[in-house]
């Protein structure tokens, strides 16, 4: 009789370190896609979505430079997105008081409602993300970005 014995399997090969950053890197880039897509829903862009929840978190107006560095953005960039946020009739500009030469955004009524949809659409497909994981998954991998992140 001729037996076939079972093929030894070998062990997977652990990917390489490059391949794992990289894996990461597309997983944010695509994760950042489903999170402008819901965002999207509400007419708004990630980027917009920010400058609203910067000055909503703020409860003041905002001089454009501070929320610059707040949003890890350069001031022109800050510039453009208020001046379509304005157009949007989202956010107005006030004078700076304190300092003639600064500017200060603060949110209109509409730009408050636009803030409340937006995060309401962020918090959903956080929630969705975050649920397709499982529980423990999830836990393992907030474990893990925690060690990545150095905090």
């Amino acid at each position: 009789m001729n037996k076939r014995r079972p093929t030894a399997r070998r062990p997977a090969a652990a990917p390489s370190e490059g391949a794992i950053v990289f894996s990461l890197l597309g997983t944010a880039h695509a994760l950042e896609a489903r999170l402008e897509a819901a965002v999207d829903k509400v007419g708004l862009s990630l980027a917009k979505a920010g400058v609203l929840k910067c000055l909503a978190d703020a409860k003041e107006p905002v001089a454009l430079s501070d929320m610059a560095q707040r949003l890890s953005c350069v001031r022109s960039n800050m510039t453009q997105l208020v001046d379509r946020l304005e157009q949007d009739g989202f956010v107005r500009r006030r004078a700076d008081s304190a300092d003639r030469r600064s500017v200060r955004a603060e949110l209109t009524p509409a730009g408050e409602r636009a803030h409340a949809a937006a995060s309401a659409a962020l918090d959903a497909e956080q929630r969705a993300i975050v649920a397709g994981l499982g529980s423990g998954p999830a836990a393992r991998l907030k474990a893990a970005l925690r060690l990545l992140g150095g905090t």
